[in-house]
């Protein structure tokens, strides 16, 4: 950037400015910026009309975005607009800058940056600003020349060090390289000795084997042989199994001809003595049989126990044991809520294992305690129906469409007589809420699972 005034010209100060003075070279880079950082400064304090028209869509920037987007602008008008410049050196000098009335004076601070001092001359233009300039520009250059000189001399001794390092690391490859090229040497002369050690192995299994060959092909036949007169001998033993189970046939047949005849006349002495007694019972009027003689002594009876009873006991919500009381109560009914029970205890199985696990295990339950147990599953989960024998003691129960598996225990709570003992197994708090309220007594499924793994 030069400076190309053709004449003197009046500030708006009243300040003349002398161009004898001409800067003959472009500002140094870092110079340029701090002129356009103090005209970004001071440009708020200008008017709009005391602008220049290309800088007038700056003027509501904040100084750093006016910088940044309008920085080669400030730079061409504070060279070429000689007013514009005036307008931003006097608002430099109504700041009360220190370094612009210094520079003014003549007389820049020692300490001051170079580069500042440089950027207030261009801008206020006082006597001998180009050598102010000038100087900055050199000193900037030097300083940079030195930096670069720095630069270069921690490089090159960062890369004496690193090719340093590069041969030891080289020379210690190299060891390493031959030790273990040694090694490999040594590997394949002792895997060469084994190798001929395993071809002499080879070749005497191979004679081995023909002679194993040989006593095999030899043993072939004498099973085969042994195998024809086995076969033989089945015939025969099946022959003669055949005419003893159709003798043991007769004689069933010939024993229950004889056993039917006793039968019905039994049947029929005893149907006649049935009659008899019915016919005495109705002509005399008397009625069933309610009381027993010791119903009539007068005492105190005890309460009869039910599932609230069993809760009130010293027993853990999870030991086995309380399971073991409640179904030990007269006529007790077990509801298990069949996949809470399976998913809380095997849930990775298939659907179809964990229904069979579970049943194996509640009928080793019913079996133990005499209990009435019923195991009712979700059958919206069901693709088709399901075909299976429900263990001996256990009630197998599918939901139909449209009815969950816990509406149906719902359902089975209600249709059971006022109490009578009901135990629901289901970790689902809604279910074990409403069975609740109709009586019941809810369970978690983790007890069953307790219960059956000690089976």
């Amino acid at each position: 950037m030069e400076h190309t005034d053709d004449e003197g010209t009046a500030g708006e100060d009243g300040r003349a400015e002398d161009v004898s003075e001409v800067l003959d070279r472009p500002l140094p880079e870092g110079i340029r910026r701090r002129v356009i950082g103090l005209v970004a400064d001071a440009f708020g304090g200008l008017t709009l009309a005391e602008l220049p028209p290309q800088l007038r869509q700056y003027a509501r920037f904040t100084p750093v975005r006016r910088a940044r987007f309008a920085g080669n602008a400030m730079a061409a008008a504070v060279e070429g607009d000689t007013a514009f410049r005036q307008r931003i050196s006097a608002r430099l000098r109504e700041g009360g800058s220190e370094l612009a009335q210094a520079v003014e004076a003549g007389s820049p601070p020692a300490a001051a940056d170079p580069e500042d001092v440089a950027a207030m001359a261009f801008v206020l233009r006082p006597p001998g600003w180009v050598k102010l300039v000038t100087a900055a520009g050199e000193e900037a250059q030097r300083a940079s020349a030195e930096r670069a000189g720095e630069e270069a001399r921690r490089e090159l001794d960062k890369l004496r060090e690193e090719l340093a390092q590069a041969r030891a690391e080289g020379r210690a490859e190299a060891e390493r390289s031959r030790a273990e090229l040694e090694a490999a040497r040594k590997e394949a002369e002792s895997l060469q000795r084994k190798l001929r050690s395993a071809q002499s192995d080879v070749r005497r299994g191979e004679a081995a084997l023909r002679k194993l060959q040989g006593e095999l092909d030899a043993l072939r036949q004498a099973s085969a042989a042994e195998l024809t007169a086995a076969l033989g001998e089945a015939r025969r033993a099946k022959s003669r199994l055949a005419e003893a189970e159709a003798a043991l046939e007769a004689s069933r047949r010939a024993v229950r001809e004889g056993r039917s005849v006793e039968d019905m006349r039994l049947r029929l002495l005893l149907d006649t003595v049935l009659d008899a007694a019915q016919g005495l019972r109705r002509e005399l009027a008397l009625p069933p049989a309610s009381a027993h003689p010791a119903d009539l002594v007068d005492a105190v009876r005890p309460g009869r126990m039910t599932p609230k009873d069993i809760a009130a006991r010293a027993l853990s919500e999870t030991d086995p044991a309380l399971l073991d009381q409640l179904l030990a109560l007269p006529q007790a009914h077990l509801v298990v809520d069949g996949y809470n029970v399976t998913k809380t205890g095997y849930p990775t199985m298939p659907l179809d294992k964990q229904r069979l696990r579970l049943l194996g295990g509640l009928a080793m339950l019913a079996a133990q305690t005499g209990a009435e147990v019923t195991c009712v599953f979700d059958g919206a989960e069901l693709a088709a129906p399901v075909l299976l024998a429900p263990p001996r003691g256990v009630r197998v129960l599918f939901s139909k469409p449209g009815v969950t598996a816990d509406e149906l225990i719902r359902q089975l709570v209600r249709a059971e007589p006022p109490g009578r003992p009901v135990v629901v197994v289901s970790t689902d708090r809604e279910v074990a809420d409403g069975v609740a309220k109709a009586g019941a007594r809810p369970v978690a499924s983790a007890l069953l699972l307790k219960r059956l793994a000690r089976t």
